[in-house]
């Protein structure tokens, strides 16, 4: 096609206490005897909103480890426990952070395609809609609610399942749900927004459609992380909505460098999104000169602490695997520095990208 023909979130609900229609919107999507599973980040176990869950029957909530970003392994046992269980089930709700999402994502995908998630890493591999998905956050900043792809660990890549089968059919925006979140945390995934916008705005794949989103998500970003002093509800409000912005211009455009890099620290050493795509972003001054200077201001105004010499230790080895799954991100790399991509980012230039790291 001339034209990418991209799969966008079937339907939205936004507004404080939207989690609470959650029971009204998914009874008309469950089938006799099939559970609504509810995979929910286990930060939330022992939490109220962990019992605002609106159980029926032999539903189940799994609280789903994310220490680390999703592995191929841990969908692919998760997926197997539940057809063991219950055979089928009427879908699969993701409750929490990115990893969360991603996993549900996933889990809703491997319930109606055999195999290994492995075997569908990559472009349009998946070939049979999952179940019915739904997404609900409760960080804001990954893009993950309207992402068109769920990012896994496998034996050999991190690589996402990228495919029209993966956006979810209905996501939840209820900014009170991020409401005391660590500030940490907050900043790191409110980070990968921007970074979203900063790419995708400096991008060779840069069009109008795109464009919209991404500067609308970057003065949203700006709002809360450089002209306000405190953190407040109206910061929850609009980094959720810079969030699902940031997340519409990547679908019809694409991310750069720091993704591309960041990528390679958490298949090997399992540093988190967020906070990866933060230490790689601190050094990409000669590619992101404008947003690296914002940035730097950002992270002093918030009195973040942003990792450093994480790669101080490594082997070549170790260096020859990151620079394996990081110059596989094709379509980062040309977005980021156009088609003849490879004459710029050589292993050797990597390498010392990885260095300062």
């Amino acid at each position: 096609m001339a034209f990418r023909n991209f799969k966008m979130v079937g339907y939205v609900v936004y507004g404080r206490g939207s989690f609470n229609q959650l029971d009204e919107i998914i009874a008309p999507h469950r089938k006799t005897n099939a559970p609504m599973i509810f995979l929910v980040d286990h930060f939330f176990n022992g939490k109220d909103l962990a019992v605002r869950v609106p159980i029926k029957g032999n539903d189940k909530i799994i609280y789903v480890d994310v220490t680390y970003e999703p592995k191929t392994t841990y969908v692919d046992s998760l997926a197997q426990q539940l057809k063991d269980e219950f055979g089928t089930v009427s879908g699969v709700i993701g409750i929490g952070g990115g990893s969360a999402m991603d996993l549900a994502k996933a889990v809703g995908l491997m319930m109606n395609n055999s195999g290994s998630s492995a075997d569908y890493q990559g472009w349009d591999l998946v070939k049979q809609p999952g179940v019915y998905k739904v997404g609900i956050p409760t960080l804001s900043g990954t893009g993950a609610e309207v992402s068109r792809t769920t990012v896994l660990t496998g034996p050999t890549k991190k690589l996402g399942m990228n495919s029209d089968f993966t956006p979810f059919d209905q996501i939840i925006l209820d900014p009170e749900l991020t409401a005391n979140a660590p500030a940490n945390q907050r900043f790191y995934t409110g980070m990968d927004c921007y970074i979203h916008c900063i790419e995708s705005l400096t991008g060779t794949y840069l069009n109008e459609f795109s464009k919209s989103y991404g500067e609308k998500a970057l003065q949203l970003c700006r709002d809360v992380y450089v002209n306000k002093d405190t953190w407040d509800a109206d910061s929850d409000d609009k980094l959720m909505m810079a969030s699902y912005a940031g997340g519409m211009s990547i679908a019809y455009s694409q991310v750069g460098v720091a993704h591309a890099v960041s990528y390679g620290l958490s298949y090997l050493l399992g540093t988190k999104h967020g906070v990866g795509n933060c230490i790689v972003f601190d050094k990409l001054q000669d590619y992101y000169p404008e947003g690296v200077k914002e940035f730097k201001l950002m992270v002093a105004k918030n009195n973040i602490d942003i990792p450093q010499h994480i790669c101080a230790n490594l082997s070549d080895d170790d260096f020859n695997k990151m620079i394996d799954v990081s110059l596989g991100m094709k379509p980062l790399w040309e977005n980021a520095l156009g088609k003849e991509w490879e004459k710029i980012m050589t292993r050797e230039k990597l390498r010392k990208l990885y260095e300062q790291l």
